[in-house]
């Protein structure tokens, strides 16, 4: 097929022209579509958002004209290459996402193929109904890419795959032609085999080959036990030998052939699937731990004998890993000792006793077995903590340091449950001989266990041991005809051992099937029949080494700034909408652009930065455009399993850049905010007037390119410093004193909201603290946030050298604006000169957010409700970016709601869309402004007068004002206003 985008460019820009919806061709949008969650990596020739069925037609039609493919895709989560092509990637993800028709009597609903799989469930919660299928990553999977690759999911024991719910399908067929999919009578069916078109065809050329009584024994002496519910290797051409037409007794239905068909033989637009009754409201989780993988497999043997609603395992390399994550670390209370092996068994119930019931015979049962040696069981307000625990186990082995990891190639097999034991022992024994110590994670109950061995495929060793062990692996399951391919799929990574799994002569039926729907292989050529070697077009070059770059931030720790864009591993939990709750990604909510993702910026940057210019190998446009948009909120530097901070890099990025290109005037300006406010507090009067005024205030605006929608801050008449060397000492510390601490005076307090720093000192004294106060520097945070670096640095360096010898476990460093005290214990250890970085994680380990220094005193009872108001009051709470991922959304809510009648309401927002100087920009103000209006700006319109909107960050407290006219307080001005 051609794929040389050079020879096509009149052609593609034709077609570009006709489409109502988007192609690109450039060299960013191709580099974004190049990998998914896979190893694999091929450059596509476009990629192209079609907005309506005549959009799909036109990119067929080019296809065949122009001998080159389609390859679908929606959130690109799949783990064995199926996103990935070399042809034109059909991303249906931004505008294919209506909910077209819904019918709470008959249990059903239509949708097209982009529609998330949990927000279709939140649509259909109050009509006490669900898709039950749930996977891993169900809060961006699509329910055309579920379809796709026939999805299953920790309920699956119970409610089946994908392709048990499919009903209907719309397509559009090879030739452009539409035709629709679902149940037929005999006689419908002999009326579309009669059909003289390509829908026709496929009707007649499935019969022709089902009628065979041999081509039946075949398939059933072949295929996979019929006890083995998760089923993807191949065409499921025994689900249609269960139709009435051949041995069952139910009607015909394509779409059992279409659901984990990978889109290699149809383009679905529309979706009719069956719903569920929601289930019973309370479920609890028993954790049961375990010394071996035998003994837990054994155990998952007993589980499947209780009314179980999932039956998951985690293993000790995972549950590792959980330890170093920032946000999966807070979900590991329930883990006892050092297991080797843990199983998440959950049960639901209509009360809680009911749940923990059914959940105390297992317990039982195991101990009576000998299985297990500590089984606590989670309650119903924790268990969704412990299942994102489990759920993050993909991203989280993206953690493992240096090039070798977890690549996924076995990790998808499934056996009879009977079977299981013995295969994962004989596995395991196979594993040994190639020296692997695999993961083994996921689904016990449904008979699979996601194993993954440990490969550098930058290695040419180590590719060869990746198609090697797949092969070793392949064998070990048609021996107990299980399939290689439970719920993932064939893709790119297990196709080329189809054959030996269901035998030549089926293989070939599958290849007649192919060629029967797609004459032309235009619909995802080498997935399922005719694919490449598993281990060729791989995502990193074999043999090659990995570049070293110079940075000024210390990115050591994960060995340099390019394997810090190489931990994102693809799962695309970086795509989740609003409605999932979470920070990650504001940008990539809004827009609904790849780019704008957190993993299509670190694909940015592992592509070109592998490029290497001879000069600057940061000076490409494709990762400006591609980070532009990143608001450095850090919210994965938590939420992202891979912990890949994207902030980080981003400040990097600028700094290299800068090098060649230099430092624009805005950014110089923000970033040298502290001393142009220092400059101006000369005459705070004079400079508020110019910065306020429609004509000074608006050519400044204009050079420096703000948004003339914006208010800059003003000055204030007195800095937070002149007021303490004037004020402080004349406050009295409530007797006897409890604790000194250490205010960092930060820069955006201290000219701009001195008021916030006043009332916290006066809250501090009278609740017996008494405040220190040192001369220091700024905290650097604008320059980092603009690539500053050097300048950051030098901050760095002085604060480090202040606070080194003065503060400790009980003088502890003690700040107000989340972004700058949390730069200590964030940019600080890895920006300092060498010699002060120990000095630098020691102050790290001291340094507190005012939020978490009361809840922590309020936790250990220094500080009671005693002291404060018994008034009612309504508070609602936006947290910090910055905080959520370095810290705790927790201590806050502990702070405003020590007050006895003070209720808390956290608003699930995620960034305010401000971030600092971005939302000031003129070329993002309406980005930053479409962010607050997700979730956070309807939050704070919809509260009365009488309620408290409360935002412990600056940034946050500017963009409420300016997005709902609306005042946010600080938590500390809460607390001291409830005083008594």
């Amino acid at each position: 097929m051609s794929t040389n985008s050079t020879n096509l460019l009149p052609f593609l820009q034709a077609l570009a022209s006709s489409l109502e919806g988007e192609l690109k061709f450039d060299s960013l949008s191709k580099t974004l579509y190049a990998t998914d969650a896979s190893v694999y990596r091929e450059i596509p020739l476009a990629v192209a958002f079609p907005k309506s069925e005549k959009d799909i037609q036109l990119l067929i039609a080019f296809a065949k004209e122009h001998q080159t493919s389609l390859i679908p895709r929606t959130a690109g989560t799949s783990l064995a290459g199926q996103c990935v092509g070399n042809g034109i990637v059909v991303d249906v993800s931004k505008h294919f996402t209506s909910i077209i028709e819904f019918n709470a009597e008959e249990k059903w609903v239509r949708v097209q193929p982009g529609v998330v799989r949990d927000e279709l469930n939140r649509f259909l919660k109050p009509h006490g109904l669900f898709f039950s299928p749930i996977t891993s990553t169900a809060n961006r999977a699509m329910i055309g890419g579920m379809v796709g690759n026939n999805s299953s999911g920790t309920t699956s024991i119970v409610y089946g795959v994908t392709r048990d719910k499919v009903m209907e399908l719309q397509v559009l067929l090879s030739d452009g032609s539409p035709a629709v999919f679902g149940s037929l009578t005999l006689e419908a069916f002999e009326q579309k085999r009669n059909q003289s078109d390509l829908e026709g065809k496929v009707y007649q050329q499935i019969w022709e080959e089902l009628q065979s009584e041999e081509a039946r024994k075949e398939i059933h002496e072949q295929f996979p036990k019929k006890s083995i519910h998760r089923r993807n290797t191949g065409y499921a051409v025994d689900e249609l030998l269960k139709s009435e037409l051949f041995e069952g007794d139910e009607p015909f239905n394509f779409c059992k052939l279409l659901s984990g068909s990978e889109g290699t033989l149809a383009f679905t637009t529309e979706i009719k699937i069956s719903l569920d009754p929601l289930p019973d409201p309370i479920e609890i989780v028993v954790a049961a731990h375990f010394e071996s993988i035998h003994q837990s497999m054994k155990a998952a043997q007993v589980a499947m004998k209780h009314p179980a609603t999932a039956v998951e395992l985690m293993d000790k390399i995972i549950l590792d890993c959980t330890k170093e994550s920032i946000e999966y670390s807070k979900n590991r209370y329930f883990v006892e000792g050092d297991p080797k092996a843990l199983l998440m068994i959950e049960f639901t119930g209509k009360t809680e006793e009911e749940a923990r019931a059914k959940g105390e015979l297992l317990i039982e049962d195991l101990k009576a077995s000998g299985l297990g040696y500590a089984y606590p069981v989670i309650g119903p307000d924790k268990t969704k903590a412990a299942w994102a625990l489990r759920s993050a186990g993909l991203g989280l082995l993206a953690n493992i340091p240096g090039d070798p990891k977890a690549v996924a190639c076995i990790e998808d097999t499934a056996v009879d449950i009977e079977d299981l034991a013995d295969y994962i022992d004989e596995l395991d024994e196979i594993l040994k001989g190639f020296n692997q110590d695999p993961v083994h994670y996921a689904h016990a109950g449904a008979g699979e266990i996601h194993m993954r061995p440990i490969l550098d495929l930058k290695k040419a060793e180590d590719v060869e041991e990746f198609y090697k062990i797949s092969e070793a692996s392949a064998k070990l399951v048609k021996k107990f005809n299980g399939s290689l391919s439970g719920e993932h799929g064939d893709g790119r990574v297990r196709a080329p051992f189809i054959p030996m799994m269901v035998g030549e002569k089926n293989y070939q039926l599958f290849r007649r099937i192919k060629y029967t729907w797609d004459p032309d292989n235009i619909f995802n050529p080498g997935k399922i029949v005719d694919t490449a070697p598993m281990n060729t077009s791989l995502r990193y070059e074999v043999g090659m080494q990995t570049p070293e770059h110079d940075t000024a931030l210390d990115f050591s720790q994960v060995g340099g700034i390019l394997r810090m864009a190489e931990k994102c591993n693809g799962s695309g939990d970086c795509r989740k909408l609003p409605s999932s709750g979470g920070t990650m990604c504001p940008s990539y909510q809004a827009t609904r652009n790849e780019k704008d993702t957190t993993r299509g910026r670190a694909n940015t940057l592992r592509e070109f930065l592998t490029k290497d210019k001879p000069s600057n190998p940061f000076d490409h446009p494709e990762i400006k455009e591609a980070l532009d948009l990143c608001l450095s909120c850090k919210g994965c530097t938590a939420e992202c399993p891979s912990n890949v901070d994207m902030a980080s890099m981003k400040a990097e990025f600028l700094y290299q850049y800068q090098q060649t290109h230099g430092v624009p005037l805005r950014s110089k300006a923000f970033a040298h905010i502290n001393e142009l406010n220092k400059l101006g507090s000369l005459v705070p009067g004079l400079t508020n007037f110019s910065l306020s005024n429609s004509l000074t205030g608006g050519l400044l605006k204009k050079v420096l390119g703000v948004a003339p929608q914006r208010e800059l801050p003003a000055i204030s008449k007195e800095s937070f410093r002149q007021w303490l060397k004037k004020s402080a000492s004349s406050i009295p510390v409530k007797q006897p004193v409890i604790k000194e601490i250490y205010l960092f005076v930060d820069e955006f307090i201290n000219f701009n909201e001195p008021s916030i720093g006043i009332t916290t000192v006066k809250l501090l004294k009278k609740l017996g603290y008494e405040v220190l106060l040192v001369d220091h520097e700024e905290s650097g945070r604008s320059a980092l946030s603009k690539g500053l670096l050097e300048k950051a640095k030098k901050h760095a360096n002085a604060n480090i050298n202040t606070f080194k010898d003065l503060v400790s476990g009980d003088r502890p460093l003690v700040g107000i604006e989340p972004s700058a005290i949390l730069s200590f214990r964030d940019e600080y250890p890895r920006l300092v000169d060498k010699h002060l970085v120990e000095a630098a994680k020691k102050v790290k380990f001291h340094t507190l957010l005012i939020d978490e220094f009361i809840g922590r005193e309020i936790a250990a009872g220094n500080i009671t409700a005693e002291s404060f108001t018994k008034e009612s009051k309504t508070i609602k709470l936006h947290g910090h970016c910055h905080q959520k991922a370095l810290s705790s959304l927790n201590w806050t809510q502990k702070l405003l709601s020590l007050p006895q009648n003070y209720s808390v309401e956290t608003i699930p927002s995620g960034c305010c869309g401000m971030a600092g100087s971005f939302g000031y920009e003129v070329e993002h103000y309406e980005l930053s402004m479409q962010i607050g209006e997700m979730v956070l700006f309807p939050a704070v319109r919809s509260a009365n007068e009488e309620t408290i909107i409360v935002a412990p960050g600056t940034s946050c407290r500017h963009q409420i004002a300016d997005g709902t006219q609306r005042k946010a307080l600080h938590p500390v001005e809460v607390l001291y206003g409830a005083l008594l």
